[in-house]
């Protein structure tokens, strides 16, 4: 279990020295010192915390959540290699989800199911939110037990075994948490605003590794208030393929961002595209 000493961590810099980063990444591998590995840990443990509080939901202490995540930020970086090209956070994220998943598998299950079945229920929820990214629409059973080549049985044998997971209606938009109080209020002014402040973070990390093209599309519709129509003039481009881009590029931040989503919540089709 993670270090306590970490259990409040602070939000992220607004302005992060890429090259700084990576060099105290070099500089761990280098030496491979524990002090090291714990600068970095705690440097990003807002990354942990900004993960935990997409769990926190399910009916779990955000405390020991923000533990198990923790301690997915420590994995992280021990395992980051600096010259691989890509980001920390982005190296980071999979792998603080993947510790949260698998202490759910582990814990938080109503009725005993056998681990093999606990194993493909999570392989099976990690591809149906691949595919439904990269398609822009939920798989089908079929899909899923060909993108892992197992029988389909198995892929709804997986599914049934959710049921027996123990999963907590609540939200984090005012609804009743523990005590009868609401959990806005549980977590607390401070804890919104850090909520806010790593969110950010982790949309400039992401919106920096797009290509140059999407990423101004972007900044031109949701920061410009530009519609398809005048991004298109902008650009260079049809209406059409200014769509298709938008789409595109919101996939690809939902991606490295580890979220599933409807592109409609983001008002995409604010005009008609011809």
């Amino acid at each position: 279990m993670a270090d306590r000493s970490f259990a409040r961590p602070t939000s992220p810099p607004r302005e992060r020295d890429r090259e700084g980063e990576m060099e105290r990444f070099r500089a761990f591998a280098a030496t491979r010192a524990v002090a090291q590995r714990n600068a970095l840990a705690e440097e990003f443990a807002w990354v942990a915390r900004h993960c935990a509080r997409r769990f926190a939901d399910r009916g779990e202490p955000f405390d020991d959540l923000l533990q198990v995540a923790l301690l997915g930020v420590v994995k992280a970086v021990d395992r980051f290699d600096p010259e691989h090209g890509t980001s920390f956070v982005s190296f980071a994220l999979p792998t603080v989800l993947g510790e949260l998943r698998r202490h759910f598998r582990d814990a938080t299950w109503a009725v005993r199911v056998p681990r093999r079945l606990k194993d493909l229920h999570v392989e099976v929820g990690a591809t149906i939110e691949f595919l439904g990214t990269e398609n822009g629409r939920p798989p089908t059973p079929d899909q899923v037990a060909a993108h892992l080549g197992i029988p389909v049985e198995h892929v709804l044998e997986a599914l049934d075994a959710g049921a027996a997971y123990r999963s907590s209606p609540l939200n984090m938009t005012g609804e009743r948490g523990d005590d009868d109080e609401p959990s806005g209020v549980l977590m607390g002014a401070e804890d919104a605003d850090l909520a806010n402040a790593d969110d950010r973070m982790l949309l400039r990390q992401a919106m920096s590794e797009l290509p140059l093209r999407e990423r101004r599309i972007l900044e031109l519709r949701f920061t410009g208030g530009l519609s398809q129509s005048e991004i298109a003039e902008q650009v260079g481009v049809s209406q059409v393929h200014v769509s298709r881009l938008l789409r595109k590029s919101i996939r690809m931040l939902q991606a490295k961002l580890g979220h599933g989503g409807d592109d409609d919540a983001l008002d995409m089709d604010d005009e008609p595209v011809e």
